[in-house]
């Protein structure tokens, strides 16, 4: 099976050899500062008694509390939890918000609980982690099967436990009339966007692009709204059951509604179902893995006919698909940089919280475009500089600012 954190540590030596940093630094990088696990008990609706093992990486807080979401998901298990931390260090660091790197998650399939269950269950990782968590601590986040419903838990819970007047600062991704920030639950894709946009003529893409979208989840949605609003093509979307294509563009809108009714984007009008494993195949512009870790690999690399890709996803390109990707001439803007508008928005979440304000949506998008381009800036001129991929550049960013923290403490 394979293992998401030795790819993170495989990206990490590939980017890092570019540069000379301090092998001390590197060593300690390769670890986390601190792992938990923990056991949660939970009263099932029929009476009996289920134990869910749950998670919580604190992998490094050199710039700030550490930060990330808490995922639930059957397949979960450390080394994944551990890989999305290391790479949330990273991501903080290359958009320079003032967060470490953690992140969490249970071994749960959230589908097939109640609500009751899913309450009792988040209120019982939240127990467990009370003194690991707080908003000047470790701030989580929503990610694969959490929303803001999880989320207003822990908050609530915490506060409960600690009587902390800051409470809500503890968790981003709240509702709004508990705290949350206008323009978190569409943060994810409107920073990818805001990326792809700053790097659209860089890499010779001319409208309309032509896009492929796996996975039809929050962020993978969102990013096709606003794809479709400013009249790109959508050729091809799917999602957890199945895979869809029209090479003249879905209508998105119809498209949501399709899924809203029915589950899923099987059998959706003028369009052809496709196999899973052909779909990240299609011929298009721009594809965008926005599910899982570790879609495209050396196995079916070759196979990719996207002039560039974009991952909004977390790791879902390999180290050898990158090696693969480069020597090709396809373009794979990072995870660490395309899908970090989340945290970016999750900061100013936090910040909001910390000093009892409430900003608009117009002040939300201003603020995060302007990092998101200065961010695309910085690595477009490493890249450019050191004749490396855009995966390589964004890590010597993120690394150089991590290794003048470390010097500094």
């Amino acid at each position: 099976m394979p293992n998401p954190f030795e790819d993170a540590l495989h990206q990490l030596k590939r980017a890092s050899h570019l540069y000379f940093f301090d092998p001390d630094f590197l060593l300690k990088l390769e670890h986390p500062e601190r792992e938990i696990t923990v056991f949660i008990p939970v009263k099932m609706d029929d009476g009996s008694f289920k134990i869910f093992r749950g998670y919580r990486v604190q992998y490094n807080n050199s710039r700030g509390p550490y930060k990330g979401g808490i995922r639930y998901h059957e397949k979960t298990d450390l080394n994944e939890v551990r890989a999305l931390a290391f790479w949330m260090t990273l991501k903080c660091a290359v958009v320079g918000i003032p967060f470490g790197g953690g992140k969490g998650g249970i071994e749960v399939n959230p589908k097939i609980l109640s609500e009751n269950e899913l309450e009792q269950l988040t209120c019982g990782w939240t127990k467990s982690m009370i003194d690991i968590i707080g908003p000047s601590k470790d701030v989580p986040a929503p990610d694969v099967g959490t929303s803001s419903k999880e989320m207003d838990w822990i908050a609530s819970e915490y506060e409960k436990q600690t009587q902390d007047h800051l409470a809500k600062a503890v968790v981003t991704g709240k509702s709004i009339d508990v705290g949350g920030s206008i323009g978190r639950d569409t943060a994810t894709a409107q920073g990818g966007y805001f990326v792809f946009q700053a790097l659209k003529e860089r890499l010779g893409l001319n409208s309309p692009v032509r896009v492929v979208i796996q996975g039809f989840g929050n962020a993978g949605r969102h990013m096709a709204e606003l794809f479709y609003k400013d009249g790109h093509k959508i050729i091809g979307i799917s999602d957890s059951k199945g895979a869809i294509f029209n090479e003249n563009g879905l209508d998105i809108s119809a498209l949501i509604s399709y899924k809203d009714q029915t589950g899923s984007v099987i059998g959706f009008l003028n369009s052809q179902s496709i196999n899973q494993d052909r779909f990240l195949e299609l011929e298009c512009d721009l594809l965008i893995p926005a599910a899982l870790e570790g879609q495209i690999t050396e196995t079916n690399v070759e196979a990719i006919r996207a002039r560039a890709i974009l991952e909004l996803a977390n790791g879902p390109v390999t180290p050898k698909a990158d090696d693969v990707l480069f020597a090709c001439g396809i373009p794979c803007i990072p995870d660490i940089l395309a899908n970090a508008g989340g945290v970016t928005v999750s900061f100013f979440e936090w910040e909001q919280n910390q000093k009892k304000e409430t900003w608009e949506i117009e002040e939300i998008h201003e603020k995060l475009k302007m990092i998101m381009d200065e961010s695309v800036r910085v690595i477009w001129e490493e890249q450019q500089a050191l004749g490396c991929d855009l995966r390589q550049a964004a890590f010597l960013v993120a690394l150089k600012r991590l290794q003048q923290e470390n010097n500094t403490k």
